[in-house]
């Protein structure tokens, strides 16, 4: 039974896919710092508990992870606040570039040996952010710049492998991301993103034929919609 491992898995995005990956056949390792209700009693899922923005407690999950061979890594977790660039606090900023970005890195660095043994695939989740600038988003926006630039320079570096590396670069997705922030998505169907959405473009990008390889998956909603919270 081949690996996955998917951060963030307690919720949102990161459980959408852990679900599909259980129902494709995976025994999935949930990284996250509480274990998802929906999933826990399923018998190929095991949880690692670690707060990913933590750096003793990553590099602990990483020495974990050195010893399974893995054949899928998916980098879900992650937050954003939103905010003018002087209101952000200096554990937000290092909090968000520790979560968004340099953990992924850790983690692909743990797993990259056996990702590559096993001709398998890295899949890092990231933002509509990635490729664009929008205000209020600066460290935000850098961290998903930054984790682009780092799978993208993977994939050369690693094109004489069988390894398939992709970023999935989703617009405004249904999901706890926004509890905290000031503004969610839409109610409308055609003015968001689903959670299950993503988890579909994982399936897809794993039922290609392996000699091609789909390095950025941009998906967005048919309509622009927002919803600003009172």
């Amino acid at each position: 039974m081949q690996i996955a491992v998917v951060t963030g898995a307690s919720s949102g995005i990161g459980e959408a896919i852990s679900s599909r990956l259980l129902e494709l056949g995976f025994r999935v390792i949930g990284v996250s710092r509480t274990t998802s209700k929906s999933l826990q009693n399923h018998v190929n899922f095991n949880t690692i508990n670690a707060d990913l923005s933590k750096e003793k407690e990553t590099l602990k999950v990483c020495e974990a992870l050195k010893k399974e061979s893995v054949f899928l890594l998916v980098n879900a977790a992650g937050f954003g606040k939103f905010e003018p660039h002087e209101e952000l606090s200096p554990k937000t900023i290092t909090d968000m570039t520790f979560l968004n970005l340099t953990s992924p890195m850790l983690l692909t660095n743990a797993t990259l040996r056996s990702l590559k043994k096993n001709d398998g695939y890295l899949i890092n989740i990231n933002s509509i952010e990635a490729i664009r600038a929008s205000k209020f988003a600066g460290v935000y926006s850098a961290t998903k710049a930054g984790l682009k630039a780092f799978s993208d320079a993977l994939f050369e570096e690693t094109r004489k492998s069988g390894l398939s590396i992709t970023n999935i670069n989703p617009d405004m997705t249904e999901s706890a991301f926004y509890n905290d922030l000031r503004f969610e998505t839409s109610e409308k169907e055609n003015e968001r993103l689903l959670r299950t959405d993503i988890a579909d473009a994982v399936a897809h990008i794993l039922s290609m034929r392996k000699g091609a390889v789909v390095s950025d998956y941009t998906i967005r909603s048919l309509n622009f919609g927002i919803r600003k919270k009172r």
